[in-house]
């Protein structure tokens, strides 16, 4: 797992976006690294988020947008009663369960981006207030937004795994290398 995408690793534009998309990944996972499950299911900050729950987040809201680019329906989509589950692990969840869907998620979604005939391809979107008014998006804006929607959510792992031990990313990186 990388903190900085080499410049030298893209190959091409879809080979540049996933692996800003998997560098944003692994910050992500790598601030559960050491963790028990209490821990990481802990809520140290004046946030309600969780490790364990931020990743569980991103590994749907990354199936999300697989499912809508590939215009199925998505097995996991939330209800307005489940909503809340989407950020907390629930019904005997681990960890390990969350991280093995999410690296099924991710092959897909790579997979689908390396065959996609062109990034300019585009799909359309439910209606929300939230989403481009047109209602169509390209698979190059998902996965821009992938970057961004990763991005965010590795910046609270930061912030809650250095609050609940005082660990920083370059620590998580350092402790990862010794560990491989």
């Amino acid at each position: 797992m990388v903190a900085l995408v080499p410049t030298e690793a893209h190959g091409d534009e879809r080979g540049a976006f996933l692996n800003f998309i998997e560098a944003q990944r692994a910050a992500v996972r790598r601030s559960l690294l050491g963790l028990t499950e209490e821990q990481a299911a802990s809520r140290p900050s004046a946030s309600e988020l969780s490790l364990s729950g931020l990743a569980k987040h991103v590994a749907e809201v990354e199936l999300n947008w697989l499912r809508l680019a590939q215009e199925r329906p998505n097995e996991r989509q939330r209800t307005e009663e489940t909503w809340g589950d989407a950020h907390r692990l629930v019904d005997g969840e681990t960890i390990p369960d969350v991280l093995a869907f999410w690296a099924d998620v991710v092959k897909e979604t790579e997979d689908f981006v390396r065959s996609a005939p062109s990034l300019d391809d585009t799909f359309p979107l439910p209606p929300a207030p939230w989403f481009p008014k047109d209602g169509r998006v390209s698979v190059r804006w998902m996965l821009l937004h992938l970057v961004q929607e990763m991005g965010r959510h590795a910046g609270h792992a930061d912030v809650i795994r250095e609050s609940l031990d005082g660990k920083v990313s370059f620590d998580l990186i350092a402790e990862e290398k010794a560990l491989a």
